[in-house]
């Protein structure tokens, strides 16, 4: 049985067209309608079969008892103020949006009467974009955090229902509290790969055809990471200036204490440290957070 019988997506990125696919694998929906204001992501959405894509946004959510925001964090509030009139009364708008505080404040004033605004947010991705790049299973065993405004409601539990079927493991979070774990979890990460990635690109010692060519394990995975969709990162970081400079601010003075332990030879300071990071990453895959994507290397780049 279906969760909501018209699921209106908009954005039909990686996460737009997994939403899609999974919905309708499932069976937690009865039609799926899109829009993209990119008219080649909506050519390339028909061709896919991924639902019924209309031509404005007004008419992809005009009978949708569920519509999912899925673009980048920066365009969720425009979108909203264009959507607002077209939405029926009793619908629930959700996100699924890195950054929750921003969204939420950008979203909430143009949310009518009558309708349930829901911000939430599925952990999961690959570096991969564009509506070619989703897959059915992309959420299966997959956090996804509902950072309700308000107290639980019968449209919070219905939300809840709908990512269960898809496959995730639904968690509620404060909202505050989901963008300072996010920073330290996904966001900082993301910036230190973009920033490393730079830096071996402007060596004047070594030449980007060595770097590319001899890349280590540990490069490779942060090229990995720095292959995620400059829009959409740009504006979480944008959107998270707080919670991410905060963090920054603490892997700073971190990395400089090891770079004294590193300069005065302290080997058992560093031996400590990288104990420590071990036991998290043991951590990691023991609690299953370590299973490869299906149809991409690993789950990343896109949270």
């Amino acid at each position: 049985m279906s969760v909501f019988p018209t699921l209106a997506i908009l954005g039909v990125g990686l996460i737009g067209s997994s939403i899609a696919r999974a919905a309708r694998e499932a069976g937690a929906v009865d039609r799926v309608t899109l829009y993209d204001p990119n008219p080649d992501v909506r050519a390339r959405a028909r061709a896919l079969g991924l639902g019924d894509v209309a031509d404005t946004a007004a008419d992809a959510v005009r009978d949708a008892d569920c519509v999912i925001l899925a673009m980048p964090v920066g365009a969720m509030g425009a979108a909203a103020q264009e959507i607002a009139p077209h939405l029926k009364p009793g619908a629930i708008l959700s996100d699924v949006g890195s950054v929750k505080r921003a969204v939420a404040d950008a979203v909430s004033p143009h949310v009518p009467a009558g309708v349930h605004f829901i911000p939430a947010h599925p952990i999961a991705g690959t570096e991969q974009s564009g509506p070619d790049a989703g897959f059915s299973s992309l959420f299966r065993n997959r956090w996804m955090l509902i950072t309700p405004l308000g107290p639980a409601t019968p449209a919070q539990s219905a939300l809840a229902d709908f990512w269960t079927k898809l496959g995730a493991l639904v968690d509620v979070m404060d909202i505050d509290r989901h963008d300072l774990v996010l920073a330290i979890t996904s966001h900082v990460p993301h910036l230190i790969a973009f920033n490393i990635v730079a830096t071996a690109e402007d060596l004047e010692a070594v030449t980007e055809s060595e770097v590319v060519k001899y890349s280590a394990g540990g490069f490779r995975d942060f090229t990995r990471l720095a292959a995620s969709d400059p829009i959409m990162w740009r504006d979480v970081f944008l959107a998270n200036r707080d919670a991410v400079l905060e963090i920054l601010g603490r892997f700073t003075e971190d990395l400089a204490a090891l770079q004294r332990a590193i300069r005065w030879g302290d080997g058992e300071a560093l031996h400590a440290i990288f104990t420590r990071a071990r036991r998290v990453r043991r951590e990691v895959i023991e609690a299953g957070q370590d299973i490869a994507a299906p149809n991409f290397g690993r789950n990343a780049g896109a949270e």
